[in-house]
């Protein structure tokens, strides 16, 4: 029995040890600055709410990315923003329709505003914003518990030049999403390429 106690207690050990390298790296992400030099923005999608495609919203870790990238792409005026996300299936519409309404309600030009919304996860909201239009200097933005893995996977997939403007969850979810983000990212550094 003395070496199953052992065995456990090097697995919750290492369990720990992993997490907690885990959360460095995501707390990492969190202090990102965006370039001086932007070419494009590109905003990761979150949950659309609401009862019908008329009444569709973003959801709160959805609304506080709009909100981060608003005054950022009002100060860089030349810059094209790229909205990313399909329709989930709990979904009114699609999340870059409803984000690209918000941006243009907030006072961001449809000129600027380029909609990617077929995807379903952030590899693809990444590979899907590529074919748009060549990126160039890019500013990710999204949750700042996202942003690590979200930086990674743009790496990843050939965007040299990349740097985030990450939005300050303050949902109260927050412990909740962390969790869920250490066991992407530890998928993600494994599997994500």
């Amino acid at each position: 029995m003395k070496w199953v106690k052992r065995i456990m207690f090097i697995i919750i050990g290492l369990g720990f040890v992993y997490a907690a390298l885990v959360l460095f790296l995501i707390l990492s992400g969190t202090k990102e600055q965006p370039t001086a030099t932007p070419d494009t923005v590109l905003i990761l999608g979150a949950q659309v709410r609401g009862t019908s495609k008329d009444h569709a919203y973003p959801s709160t870790v959805l609304k506080e990315r709009l909100d981060a990238a608003i005054p950022y792409l009002k100060k860089y005026s030349k810059t094209t923003v790229i909205v990313c996300g399909g329709q989930g299936e709990d979904e009114p519409d699609s999340e870059a329709n409803v984000m690209a309404e918000y941006l243009r309600v907030h006072g961001i030009s449809q000129k600027r505003i380029l909609i990617e919304d077929t995807s379903t996860r952030t590899k693809e909201n990444i590979l899907n914003a590529q074919k748009k239009q060549k990126l160039g200097n890019t500013v990710l933005v999204t949750s700042d518990f996202h942003m690590y893995r979200s930086k990674l996977l743009a790496k990843r997939l050939g965007i040299s030049e990349v740097s985030g403007l990450p939005s300050v969850s303050k949902s109260s979810a927050v412990f909740k999403t962390y969790v869920r983000e250490i066991c992407a990212l530890g998928y993600g550094l494994l599997f994500d390429h």
